[in-house]
């Protein structure tokens, strides 16, 4: 049985693999998503992620679709109390921003489509430098205080902006973010190690990251002339443009090779392997796609195997991003 990790200062204990909630709504129906909800809770899972603007992006949605299916899920389950359930505000068309009246609204609206009377993980989804730290702490405080959150985190946040929040809440004995969910993988490692990196693990925050297998690039079905059926075959294809992209592809291929695992479990591996993170997000659009993600847990790569990779996922980092 896989163990639990505790999620930084909080009292959430998270299985080491969340559950990515993008695709519920979008490009998995109702049906869909509870069949890979059941097998992800039957493998052990308890963490799943999701944000009140999934899936505004797609022709007919308007977001909140996501969450809709997951408390839908919940409801028929009767398994709240075994998932630890994250959300996110200030992306949705209709509660842009942070300010606190658009806080406070985002997580009713939040509340009901999840059919649940309290969030475990409340994230601010992208910064709004509009707003002073310290109102945007107020109001998830009082979030906390009226027992609507149990945890607060940020997401899309500058290391200079965490400082500001994190000292606001220390010296006011506010509530203080306990996770960041940064955009953070093999192929892409500028945005968060560095300052952000080390603020965090100075705080002694959880990083959970997102784009985990760089929109599936990391699952090795991308390759030189391989057509791939996916919404976010762009996204990921372009990574084989790169010195970097091609070289990380071939350090996966020989460690799964020799450890008998999917390239995706490898390249999840590494990531939970870096300082900080605790749970790196990854999702599923069918219950085919999940063993190589929720295994992990059990994989554990050898230093030299850890190394194999970051160097491979340093060379060419300057011509990839020229």
């Amino acid at each position: 049985m896989t163990s639990l990790r505790t999620l930084g200062s909080s009292d959430l204990a998270v299985f080491p693999l969340a559950l990515g909630g993008n695709v519920f709504g979008w490009t998995a129906d109702q049906d869909r998503s509870f069949a890979v909800l059941d097998a992800y809770a039957a493998a052990g899972g308890n963490f799943v992620d999701t944000a009140d603007s999934y899936s505004s992006w797609a022709p007919g949605n308007e977001g909140g679709e996501s969450e809709t299916v997951i408390g839908n899920w919940l409801a028929s389950r009767g398994n709240r109390s075994e998932i630890v359930l994250a959300t996110k505000v200030g992306a949705h068309p209709q509660y842009k921003g942070l300010s606190p009246v658009t806080i406070k609204a985002a997580a009713e609206e939040s509340l009901r489509r999840l059919r649940t009377d309290h969030i475990d993980l409340y994230y601010t989804h992208f910064d709004d430098p509009s707003v002073p730290v310290e109102e945007i702490i107020t109001a998830l405080d009082r979030l906390v205080k009226d027992g609507k959150v149990r945890a607060i985190a940020a997401s899309n946040l500058s290391a200079e902006r965490l400082r500001a929040s994190l000292d606001f809440s220390e010296s006011e004995g506010l509530a203080r973010y306990v996770a960041l969910q940064p955009h953070y993988n093999l192929v892409s490692r500028d945005t968060y190690e560095g300052d952000l990196q080390d603020t965090a693990a100075r705080a002694g925050l959880a990083a959970v990251p997102y784009y985990a297998l760089a929109s599936g690039f990391l699952t090795g079905k991308y390759r030189p002339g391989a057509r791939v059926d996916s919404a976010r075959a762009q996204g990921a294809g372009r990574h084989l443009e790169t010195e970097r992209g091609l070289k990380v592809l071939d350090a996966l291929d020989r460690i799964a090779g020799a450890r008998g695992a999917e390239v995706a479990t490898v390249a999840l591996a590494w990531l939970a392997a870096q300082p900080t993170v605790v749970a790196p997000i990854a999702s599923a659009r069918t219950v085919e796609q999940l063993p190589a993600l929720v295994a992990v847990g059990e994989l554990e790569l050898t230093e030299e195997e850890l190394a194999e990779l970051t160097a491979a996922s340093v060379e060419g980092r300057v011509s990839a991003e020229a």
